[in-house]
């Protein structure tokens, strides 16, 4: 419910024009909205009255209360009477950034001044995390905390809040379904969670991470595998004390936390059975840490919240974290979107993202098929078939690898909070051969030629050592071959390479005939001279689609600041590729023969070694021991000049012949037209902040037409 929006229908608050200030109806009270704590109270309020029942003539905010010699003032006090004279319920509110620590420090607040009004109950809330105590006239040791306060008119509390659609106690108090919730508030969440795991210094906030995400696993089993009628178990469910000691009340506590974690491990052990690749290791928190995230989570209901906005959300909270803590640098949504659409990806492709991170490609085409279903099935009458046309995709046809095994869980919990899709998410090194890859995993669908699109960002500036990988040498690009201009020349392994260069040839191994590469590659690959010998690879390996240049900006908010492109790359038959080898390789036979290439430098080493000869006979040298004249600096000179002319000469004529090449093999390559666009404004700026403009969306047009004209063609 929007509570703020029913609250003005029936006329309970109003806002200036601004909406700066907020006025409450019957009390005649004007304050200012910005205020953090302000929106929770206004919040609080409403859901008093439209949830609870409480009538509004019985709720005062802002109420003074005399504590000691001191003046302090009750946030909301509800009364059990018109007149308010018998408090019932004191309400404390707090902005939802609030800490743990601050949290705790309010529900002490909550209770001084409970105690001396005489209130029974007191609620604690931030918006995002609440809690509930019965009021004793004592200060306990030991706080016991109740599932919820009583709603108007009911007398006696049930033992649990959240039920599975929702119902009534036998004392008439209503069960509450779970809340779905807005993008913002979700991510809220999930960074206050985080921050009460890490926050105290018990775990770094990378395993702070690793625990937050096995609880939100816990907390989407539980919401899938609960029967209607049944109280969900991610939830606190508070023990009774058997007494009013204080032992008895230590012992209730522990009791509910004890509970509590147990209920965790078993809704993560039944998840696990089924996903036993998601988490490999146990629950890891204390009965604290474990009810903190608990209370931020317990009563949103994250399958039902909208997908979009729990991706984002996720998203947004997982990549402050991630480039905080592992300086990983996730390719922004508006390329990912840009890259997904423009390909002809349908339910029946298979899928592969060779350097997933955090799965952000796989989603973006996992919501691209759940997007076509609709054209196929009606959401709401064929329900079935349309959740099987996408979901089958995404147990079927979607694969990723990552190196990280963290960020590997990571884009699995990613997929999981998308409604699925995670089971061929794996942790390995993208770069070791398919085969190794299916062995050491288990999973058979990582196979030679299997996939119609792979959409990738790889890392940039990763070198591969041929000491350290023994796998540099399979790779075509991981080795020196024969220069056709250096007759001495031979083929031997190269000692590194650039780890986004073998992506682009391992995603050749994955890709079946006519698949596409669509790859974020630095701009040096297109521009070096010294990498010529890469493109004329790709060349033979693909039919290059499409380039579209991105603003030295793309990936600045993400901490990098690589000129890169996306290039677009059709997989050629094995018999193209060959003709095209074949044809270049005749080529610069051809034209060694047409420049007499060999005899050539032959003549110009006959020519150097009798200059040399001539030198050495020169009157002022001829007497000269052979380390005489090693030390002449004369000598040494002219020497030094008759080898750079040798050196000149053989260089004109090899850049005559490269030159020749160049020319001629226009004439003997595949005749195509190549998409190229430089897109100079992509959505956002240098900060990530958004911009009006986006050129990917107009390129995105005419890319997607290029593309299946080629298709059409093809077929």
């Amino acid at each position: 419910m929007d509570f703020l929006r029913a609250g003005i229908e029936k006329k309970l608050i109003s806002f200036d024009e601004n909406n700066k200030y907020i006025n409450y109806t019957n009390q005649k009270i004007r304050k200012n909205f910005d205020n953090p704590e302000g929106k929770v109270q206004a919040d609080t309020f409403l859901r008093l009255v439209l949830q609870y029942g409480y009538p509004e003539k019985r709720i005062r905010q802002f109420v003074p209360v005399q504590m000691g010699s001191e003046t302090k003032e009750a946030d909301i006090i509800i009364y059990s009477d018109d007149e308010h004279k018998s408090p019932f319920i004191v309400v404390e509110c707090k902005k939802a950034e609030v800490t743990e620590q601050e949290f705790q420090r309010a529900v002490e607040q909550g209770f001084s001044y409970a105690v001396p009004e005489g209130a029974r109950y007191t609620w604690i809330t931030s918006g995002l995390k609440n809690e509930y105590f019965e009021v004793t006239k004592e200060k306990p040791k030991a706080r016991v905390s109740i599932p919820d306060i009583p709603q108007f008119g009911v007398k006696e509390l049930p033992k649990y809040k959240y039920v599975k659609g929702g119902g009534l106690s036998k004392a008439g108090q209503k069960f509450f379904e779970l809340e779905i919730v807005s993008e913002d508030d979700l991510t809220r969440r999930f960074q206050q969670a985080h921050q009460a795991l890490w926050g105290g210094g018990e775990l770094n906030p990378s395993e702070a991470f690793d625990e937050l995400d096995k609880l939100i696993f816990c907390k989407i089993w539980d919401e899938r595998n609960r029967k209607r009628g049944e109280p969900y178990h991610f939830q606190v469910i508070p023990e009774k004390p058997a007494d009013d000691s204080d032992a008895a009340k230590q012992k209730a506590v522990e009791a509910t936390n004890s509970n509590l974690l147990s209920r965790l491990r078993e809704l993560y052990e039944e998840g696990r059975k089924k996903d036993p690749e998601v988490f490999r290791d146990d629950i890891r928190l204390n009965v604290l840490k474990a009810r903190a995230v608990v209370g931020y989570l317990e009563g949103i209901n994250l399958t039902a919240t909208d997908l979009d906005s729990k991706g984002r959300a996720f998203e947004t909270f997982m990549g402050s974290f991630f480039r905080g803590d592992f300086g990983q640098y996730f390719t922004p949504r508006p390329i990912v979107k840009f890259i997904v659409d423009v390909l002809p990806i349908t339910h029946e492709s298979k899928v592969l993202d060779t350097s997933c991170g955090s799965g952000g490609f796989l989603l973006h085409a996992l919501d691209k098929v759940r997007t076509q279903a609709s054209d196929y099935h009606n959401s709401k009458t064929e329900a079935a078939q349309h959740f099987k046309h996408w979901h089958d995709f995404a147990q079927h046809n979607l694969f990723g690898i990552e190196i990280n095994e963290q960020i590997a869980r990571t884009a699995k919990m990613n997929m999981i909070i998308h409604d699925d899709g995670h089971t061929n998410v794996i942790s390995s090194d993208g770069l070791i051969h398919p085969n190794d890859i299916q062995k050491k995993t288990g999973n058979k669908g990582f196979a030679l030629e299997a996939f119609d699109f792979i959409i990738t960002n790889p890392p940039f500036g990763s070198v591969v050592k041929q000491t350290e990988k023994a796998y540099l040498h399979q790779y075509n690009l991981g080795n020196k071959t024969t220069d056709w201009l250096n007759p001495k020349s031979f083929a031997s392994p190269r000692p590194n390479q650039d780890t986004e260069i073998l992506f682009m040839e391992q995603a050749h191994r994955f890709l079946c005939v006519g698949g596409y590469l669509a790859i974020v590659i630095p701009d040096g690959i297109l521009t070096n001279s010294s990498l010529q010998y890469v493109r004329d690879c790709l060349e033979e390996l693909y039919r290059i689609v499409a380039v579209i240049s991105m603003p030295q900006t793309a990936f600045a908010a993400n901490g990098a600041g690589v000129k890169s492109s996306v290039l677009f790359l059709r997989k050629y038959t094995t018999d193209e590729t060959r003709a095209i080898q074949k044809a270049k390789q005749s080529l610069k036979d051809s034209l060694l023969k047409q420049y007499d290439f060999e005899k050539k430098l032959e003549s110009f080493e006959k020519v150097k070694k009798v200059a040399g000869r001539n030198l050495e006979n020169l009157p002022e040298y001829r007497d000269f021991s052979a380390k005489e004249r090693k030390e002449n600096p004369n000598y040494q000179a002219q020497v030094k000049s008759i080898n750079e002319n040798y050196s000149k000469q053989v260089e004109e004529l090899k850049d005559k012949l490269t030159g020749a090449f160049q020319e001629k093999r226009k004439t003997i390559s595949p005749d195509y037209d190549i998409f190229m666009a430089i897109a100079e404004d992509i959505g956002y700026d240098a900060t990530g902040r958004p911009t009006k403009v986006n050129e990917l969306d107009e390129i995105s047009v005419l890319l997607r037409e290029f593309i299946g004209a080629i298709e059409a063609s093809r077929k």
